[in-house]
């Protein structure tokens, strides 16, 4: 933004007068009249000779056109900005400043859980379900959005590996618990190399040989492996028996809502991600829809249920509950960005572009929303502005498994970067 563009990183806003020209992308302006407020700042309605900082959208024009434009300054602000008391800041630097998102190429290792997901192919659910549980660690968090590291698609793979050995999340969960009690040297077990998963089981690495994490020696374990490696029998790894649910102690499906009564949230939630994770979304839904009507207000639920509903072909109601989760957190970009994917597919193509700019309007560096409203617009015979979003895509995940489709629609040639995701 020219010489008077400040560069340092700063949390609070210290009785600084802030001003907004034009319209934000990452956020609402009501959204970051509050937030001002909150670091200390004060917020103007018009760029004048007191203000001290002005933000404006990193597809704005440079600053000294900014200064220029008589119905955004006056000569009062000019003279500020000639003397370098008043600043222009990028959007994007803005965030960075405040310290919401990191700045610099780090920020394109990251990835959402839909991006995730389908680098180590598993559910969408389950991604959410092991960053609930602290088995994946995000990087950094916009509003309820994790985006993880490159790092951690490595201990995404391995859990990965337990999935589709029909382990189900629930014995993931035991079986992590368990491997940090008996290696209590290893700060996250699954993240270091020395722990080997093979089929349903966990190994640690003692020197050249394998061991069980208790610290029983497997001999000659790569001779037999293929044969002789114990294997554990759950008849429960492919469904949940309805009558048989010795954790819950749920029985048939017309007992669900009353025994769920007794158990608590963070309970409930495991069983509704045991059900989705065994194939049984009928049974996760009505586990769900019984959270709902006991009172819990959380749009974390209705928007597990929406996707719930999605995947099971009710795309009204999906619909209904992604404006749910939205009415009770407006900046959950992941439920507008779903409630995008079901109004296109339900052909209400304004509404669906509306909810994916939406999204970002709450954030900006949202692939996701960039990678669905640029298929969009292609669809639909907006080449030129796709074509943005397509790039930004790119800007913002060159390594995503969306990335070749991107450069396909663009013309381009898929980024080298892509390929270390094979190494993961």
């Amino acid at each position: 933004m020219g010489n008077h563009t400040a560069d340092h990183h700063e949390r609070s806003l210290d009785g600084r007068r802030i001003a907004i020209v034009g319209r934000l992308a990452g956020m609402s302006r009501r959204k970051v009249e509050q937030l001002v407020r909150e670091r200390g700042g004060v917020f103007v309605g018009t760029v004048d000779v007191d203000t001290d900082l002005v933000v404006v959208g990193d597809d704005a024009p440079e600053a000294d056109h900014i200064v220029a434009a008589p119905e955004w300054t006056d000569d009062g602000a000019r003279r500020a900005w000639q003397a370098g008391r008043l600043q222009f800041v990028r959007e994007s630097e803005f965030w960075a400043r405040l310290g919401f998102v990191d700045s610099g190429p780090e920020v394109k290792r990251f990835y959402t859980p839909a991006m995730l997901a389908e680098l180590v192919r598993v559910p969408v659910p389950a991604i959410r379900r092991w960053h609930r549980q602290r088995h994946l660690r995000a990087a950094q968090e916009v509003g309820r959005l994790a985006y993880f590291d490159f790092e951690e698609v490595r201990v995404a793979r391995r859990l990965a590996e337990l999935l589709s050995a029909k382990c189900s999340l629930s014995q993931i969960d035991r079986k992590l618990a368990e491997l940090a009690r008996l290696t209590p040297g290893l700060p996250r077990p699954l993240a270091d190399p020395a722990v080997v998963v093979i089929g349903r089981r966990l190994y640690v690495r003692r020197g050249e040989n394998l061991a069980e994490p208790s610290g029983q020696l497997l001999m000659d374990f790569e001779a037999s492996a293929g044969s002789s490696v114990p294997q554990q029998h759950d008849a429960s790894a492919a469904t949940i028996p309805m009558d048989t649910l010795t954790d819950r102690h749920v029985g048939d499906r017309d007992r669900i809502a009353p025994t769920c009564k007794s158990l608590s949230a963070e309970d409930l939630q495991s069983l509704a991600d045991d059900f989705e994770a065994s194939g049984q979304a009928e049974q996760a839904i009505e586990v769900y829809r019984t959270m709902l009507m006991s009172g819990v207000r959380s749009a974390d639920v209705h928007f597990c249920l929406a996707e719930l509903l999605y995947r099971s072909g009710d795309l009204g109601g999906a619909r209904e509950r992604y404006y749910a989760a939205i009415e009770l957190d407006e900046d959950y970009v992941e439920a507008r960005a779903n409630l995008g994917c079901v109004l296109a597919e339900e052909g209400q193509i304004p509404l669906a572009e509306a909810a994916f700019r939406g999204a970002l309007e709450c954030h900006a560096d949202f692939a996701d929303a960039h990678y669905h409203l640029a298929r969009l617009l292609d669809n639909t015979g907006q080449p030129a502005d796709a074509a943005r979003h397509w790039q930004r895509f790119l800007d913002l995940a060159p390594a995503s498994p969306w990335a070749e489709e991107a450069h396909d629609r663009t013309g381009g040639m898929p980024s080298s970067r892509a390929g270390q995701l094979n190494d993961a």
